[in-house]
């Protein structure tokens, strides 16, 4: 094929009256400001690599570039992998009332920094505070953001300086000691999404990592022997998202404290999943611990998640000693990674329900609970109208698990759709089936492509044999 010139570029009118308005109904979803800016910089590429191609092809790239686009925008998908609290896909499910409270407190205005009894500018949270106070067994609670900020608070208010509570006593003849030294297991120092590991965000607030005992085993005495003139806290992360069996050894949390207590330095928790419902009402063998239950043991402070077994959005929540939550309520950061009105809002609601003794109303907690026999009825349903279709279809069983960094020994067994194309392989089954409205998100075992009905709404269903029917180029 001759090179040709750029001369033969198109104009970005061109374009758009050649991909038609975009097919209407996928331009929709997005904004022709949008559509005529990711034009103009596709052209810009051509004309940078002086590679002109045809026209018909040049419109054909950009309509597959549109259609990334389109993709990437925030949307509802319908979650078939058995993976209750999926990170990718937004975690915790928020409760319907949760959701009626974003409606009511987010389109209008609010009593957010507001005391109706004063008249006078108020506290920020302060229902919620108190509220959690009593669902976790603390002397006080706070809230940020999410859970990593929670803890990079914690570290940077204690190891920065910023507001200790205690005035540290100078060496002879010289400045006090910086106390910036955190000391962790190294059997704790893990890796969370997204490839970040809590060593790195602990240091991003300048602190020290003081790593101690070995990957299997850490004894009281290795924490007894690291602390010195330079520790500024101790640190436990729980293991939520990983668990090690065989040769391994830890010292309970109570004795950790204790030690804690007698050098004057405070104890930390990451709890992370952050379940206040005992894990055993889910069906579950494995016990995920609960704040209530960590604080006995003595920690100052507990921070978890509120958008894991919570069942909330997502923030970072803070319990424990009341001195101890009002200094972090006190450091500069605090105000940086404070949460908005529309996270309040949902988790006033999540905690609410909790306190009601009504769990069984969050999502995550429903699916838990809901039994096998309920859902193989559903997917007998679901087959019974996908028969006519050019599909193996049967009934299986699925081993669904908690997911979001929680309970990593557990599954709770469930009910699949399993499907065989005859028309296409099950990857491209499962591609057409991504790019449904609402999106169909499966797996791919034993060369089928599976739904698992554990996380999926029984309101989806529908939805669910509409896209596979599309999927398979037929309809109702």
């Amino acid at each position: 094929m001759k090179p040709r010139s750029r001369r033969e570029i198109p104009a970005v009118n061109k374009v758009l009256d050649a991909l038609g308005e975009y097919d209407l109904a996928t331009a929709s979803k997005l904004r022709r400001p949008l559509v005529v800016d990711l034009v103009r910089r596709e052209l810009s590429k051509i004309r940078r690599n002086r590679k002109v191609q045809e026209f018909g092809s040049t419109v054909e790239h950009i309509r597959r570039s549109l259609e990334l686009l389109r993709a990437s925008r925030l949307q509802p998908v319908i979650n078939g992998t058995g993976i209750v609290i999926h990170t990718n896909f937004g975690r915790a499910p928020i409760a319907p009332e949760a959701i009626r409270a974003l409606t009511e407190i987010g389109s209008g205005y609010s009593n957010l920094e507001y005391d109706l009894a004063t008249g006078e500018r108020g506290h920020r949270g302060a229902y919620i505070e108190n509220a959690l106070r009593l669902l976790c067994g603390a002397e006080a609670a706070t809230v940020v953001n999410n859970c990593a900020a929670a803890l990079v608070l914690i570290v940077h208010h204690f190891a920065a300086g910023n507001g200790r509570s205690r005035p540290q006593p100078a060496r002879r003849g010289g400045r006090a000691p910086s106390k910036n030294e955190i000391i962790i297991s190294r059997g704790e120092i893990v890796q969370i999404g997204g490839g970040f590991r809590i060593g790195e965000i602990i240091e991003t607030t300048g602190a020290k990592l003081r790593e101690v005992g070995a990957t299997n085993k850490t004894t009281l005495s290795d924490y007894t022997r690291a602390i010195g003139r330079e520790t500024a806290m101790i640190l436990k992360i729980h293991r939520s998202n990983f668990f090690m069996s065989g040769f391994v050894e830890s010292p309970p949390a109570a004795s950790i404290a204790a030690l804690a207590r007698k050098k004057r330095i405070p104890f930390v928790e990451d709890l992370g999943s952050g379940a206040v419902v005992p894990s055993e009402q889910f069906g579950i063998a494995e016990h995920e611990p609960t704040p209530s239950e960590v604080l006995k043991a003595g920690p100052d402070l507990v921070c978890f998640s509120g958008d894991k077994l919570l069942g909330g959005p997502q923030a970072g929540i803070i319990v424990g000693k009341k001195r101890l939550v009002a200094a972090l309520k006190r450091d500069p950061l605090f105000r940086a990674l404070r949460c908005d009105k529309l996270c309040f809002a949902a988790l006033q609601t999540t905690i609410d329900l909790h306190l009601n003794q009504a769990a069984a109303e969050i999502p995550a907690i429903a699916m838990l609970q809901v039994t096998e026999g309920e859902l193989r009825d559903r997917a007998t349903a679901i087959s019974g109208h996908l028969g006519d279709l050019p599909l193996q279809i049967a009934i299986g069983r699925g081993t669904a698990r908690v997911g979001g960094g929680t309970l990593p020994k557990s599954t709770k067994s469930s009910v699949t759709i399993e499907m065989v194309p005859k028309n296409c392989s099950p990857v491209e089954f499962a591609a057409r089936l991504r790019s449904a409205t609402p999106p169909v998100i499966g797996y791919i075992a034993n060369d089928r492509f599976k739904l698992d009905l554990r996380t999926i709404f029984p309101h989806q269903d529908n939805l669910a044999v509409d896209a596979i029917r599309g999927a398979c180029g037929e309809t109702l």
